[in-house]
């Protein structure tokens, strides 16, 4: 691969634009990408590979640029330190004083870390993730989401089977081979693009992480039943466990967004799907979730968190989060989960879950609502799964992580309202 001058400066203003972090780093470069139309998929394909390498490694990055740091100079040293990119693969890249600072860079001692340095943490994060597990562990689970995520589809049970699927996918060319965990994932080798595939269009599969399959799995919804999405989003686990549901029953879609609400509907229509009724509330206490106190057989609440675990995806996470920004979350989660508990039926389950790797999103949340509603009790998430055939080692509470099962950072408790 050889890379061009123009793709580098492209890539450094690219950068410049992202390290402010206003917005997330897929929404910057997206608008990016709409300004200079001239930019080729190649191109396009290096400045995003460029920017989210820097994000994932940005502390040893600055470390090895010294004082003067440019975004220039960030994404050379990408290059050089975590690409291994020599000075001929660089082509017309570089010139002059970028000669210079490529082959000293090279070379150059990174000198002693601190540990959050050594994890590409910033510090409070690698403090909150020390408190619970160790150097060694915290560590792993650094670099292990510090790679690129690979991509999971989910196969729709209404059209066709996982394995059909498989066939399909290979038939096409596409390398690619069942999922460790759900019987509905299927994981690609590549990324290819599937917009326009015949499977895609005609509602087959949807993109999804194989651990966030698991939480349908968790639910685990029935036909016929009630069944609320609490926090749906664009709806990807709602298409799940409507096709759980074999497209009978009620399923509420419940989201604050308008915006994200509307993304659900295409998706919808493509699934088959048509048991799903998307609402959007002003709140969790909304009049509309209120009526339905009681009445709902399952609920699924994926509480808006940190995202900490999807760093893999999305890296400009750990730099644009706070312990302010956290500290307010978790006010939400308890009332949202809260609120969700009171539409559970006796001998109803409720779901709680997350893509955080932090207890304070996770097992405090549950263990303080446990505390003030004695009428629901636990579940082990282990078993919930192993009685569906899915063999996954996570005792009572369900927790996930790139390092141990290569999906998503994803926390879930199985909680069920005795009768």
């Amino acid at each position: 691969m050889t890379i061009t001058a123009a793709q580098i400066q492209s890539a450094s203003q690219a950068l410049r634009s992202v390290l402010r972090f206003d917005y997330p780093a897929d929404s910057v470069l997206s608008r990016y990408f709409r300004d200079l139309r001239e930019l080729g998929a190649r191109d396009r394909a290096f400045v995003a590979e460029a920017v989210y390498g820097v994000l994932r490694r940005l502390r040893t990055l600055e470390r090895l640029c010294g004082e003067d740091v440019s975004t220039r100079k960030l994404v050379l040293a990408w290059l050089a330190r975590v690409e291994g990119l020599t000075l001929h693969q660089l082509g017309d890249g570089l010139h002059g004083r970028d000669t210079d600072f490529f082959t000293q860079v090279k070379g150059r001692e990174i000198g002693e870390l601190s540990f959050a340095e050594s994890a590409d943490l910033p510090d409070w994060l690698a403090e909150r993730l020390l408190a619970s597990r160790s150097e060694a562990e915290v560590l792993a689970l650094a670099q292990s989401l510090n790679r690129p995520a690979p991509l999971d589809l989910r196969a729709n049970s209404l059209k066709l089977d996982r394995d059909a699927l498989v066939e399909k996918l290979r038939a096409d060319g596409i390398a690619c081979a069942p999922g460790r965990y759900s019987p509905l994932a299927v994981r690609l080798e590549g990324k290819p693009a599937l917009q326009k595939h015949p499977q895609f269009l005609d509602g087959s599969f949807e993109v999804q992480d194989e651990g966030s399959q698991l939480l349908g799995f968790l639910l685990q919804p029935k036909r016929g039943e009630m069944v609320v999405d609490f926090c749906a989003g664009a709806g990807g686990k709602t298409l799940l466990l409507g096709a759980m549901m074999r497209n009978s029953g009620r399923l509420y879609a419940f989201d604050v967004s308008d915006k994200r609400l509307s993304k659900l509907k295409p998706r919808m229509a493509r699934s088959g799907l048509s048991n799903i009724h998307p609402v959007v509330i002003a709140s969790e206490n909304d009049p509309r979730v209120k009526r339905l106190a009681g009445k709902i057989d399952r609920v699924l609440v994926d509480a808006p968190c940190s995202g900490l675990g999807t760093l893999r995806r999305n890296p400009d996470l750990k730099w644009r989060q706070s312990p302010e920004a956290l500290a307010e979350l978790t006010v939400k989660q308890a009332a949202i989960l809260a609120s969700a508990a009171r539409l559970v039926k006796p001998g109803g389950r409720l779901v709680y879950a997350t893509c955080s790797i932090l207890p304070e999103e996770n097992e405090a949340i549950v263990a303080a609502f446990l505390e003030a509603n004695p009428g629901f009790v636990a579940k082990s998430a282990e078993e919930v799964l192993g009685k569906q055939g899915i063999e996954i080692a996570c005792g009572e509470q369900l927790r996930l992580t790139p390092a141990a099962h290569d999906t998503d950072g994803f926390f879930a408790a199985v909680l069920e309202r005795q009768a």
